[in-house]
């Protein structure tokens, strides 16, 4: 007599039902998520319109969050601190004119966004956490590497505000690229001189912050991945596979400065895998030369009339200077502004 609970049939059926819960829990955090988060701005809303209610209400000051979290705390318990009321009257501060908070992010993530006095930063962030679905130490990673300053440094008026407005999309090979890429979580000492292969190594340790840095999409492959050209063998240091992009990304790095044959030696690869490992879906792969230094007439004399999907970018293995980078913005946006 065969077992009723045993066979196709049965594991059909915990299937069904494993799927069935995953997807009821899943919609009922998502839904506890968003009350959780319209509570806090309604209640954001209220001290908020409170404060505005006449001077002498305004003249509660700091001792209105104080006492609040003294009375809230003894009704409801903990949730209620001075610092966690003061970041619901920031959250309705920030998202009073009509622009709701995604409910895609968790409290704690508003948390770290609520951080940034800059609304074009904030921005930036928020809708790239949406689209990354960075969890929020990703969050708090990406904000301590400046990466809104460091790809906006490079923009214009127009690119600085389609970033804060929509993130960062990812549409052409150029839109891969970050100046610098920022290695700190190594947490190699600036004066250490590791080798080329001693960070190869480190960065696999370390892929997944290695992943985030390089951004949305990227699929690791392999590393010293080896290709044979007329019976010489030739090893690339990493290579990727940008699911977005759908194209090989190829990364070689350098301690030294880039010499004029490590660009050549690039274009080699590209050429093999253009003609050897893509597929008819595939685009032409991307290579991305890392280095310490970049010598810029060097890279332009060296890449003339080359492959125009090979780049030369710099790396560094501590965090950038984020003033210097947001002068650089500032500069941007004041000269913007004196020519129209």
């Amino acid at each position: 007599m065969n077992n009723p609970v045993s066979g196709a049939s049965y594991q059909d059926l915990l299937e069904q039902i494993s799927s069935t819960y995953s997807a009821g829990r899943n919609a009922a955090l998502q839904a506890v998520n968003t009350q959780l988060l319209e509570t806090y701005w309604r209640v954001g809303q209220q001290i908020v319109e409170f404060e505005q209610g006449g001077k002498d209400r305004a003249e509660y000051g700091a001792a209105l969050l104080e006492r609040l979290s003294v009375d809230l705390r003894l009704r409801h318990g903990k949730g209620f601190s001075r610092s966690n009321l003061n970041h619901m009257r920031l959250f309705y501060l920030r998202y009073q004119n009509c622009e709701k908070p995604s409910h895609k992010l968790s409290w704690s993530h508003y948390v770290e966004l609520l951080k940034l006095d800059d609304p074009l930063e904030r921005g930036f962030y928020e809708q790239q956490a949406i689209a990354e679905r960075w969890s929020v130490p990703e969050l708090k990673r990406q904000k301590a590497a400046s990466l809104f300053l460091r790809l906006a440094a490079s923009k214009d008026k127009a690119g600085i505000m389609q970033l804060a407005q929509q993130g960062q999309a990812v549409v052409e090979p150029e839109d891969v690229l970050r100046e610098p890429y920022v290695f700190e979580f190594l947490k190699i000492p600036e004066q250490w001189q590791a080798s080329e292969t001693e960070l190869e190594a480190a960065l696999c340790q370390h892929l997944q912050q290695f992943l985030l840095e390089l951004g949305k999409g990227f699929t690791f492959v392999g590393r010293q991945y080896r290709i044979t050209v007329n019976n010489t063998h030739y090893k690339v240091d990493l290579v990727f596979y940008h699911r977005i992009l759908r194209c090989f990304v190829l990364i070689d790095l350098k301690i030294g400065e880039v010499q004029h044959h490590d660009i050549g030696q690039m274009n080699l690869y590209l050429g093999y895998f253009a003609k050897e490992e893509n597929t008819p879906e595939d685009q032409p792969p991307i290579g991305i030369i890392l280095s310490r230094n970049k010598d810029e007439l060097l890279v332009e004399y060296a890449t003339y009339q080359m492959n125009s999907q090979l780049f030369v970018q710099k790396y560094q293995l501590y965090l950038p200077d984020r003033e210097e980078l947001r002068r650089e913005i500032e500069q941007s946006l004041r000269r913007a502004g004196e020519e129209e």
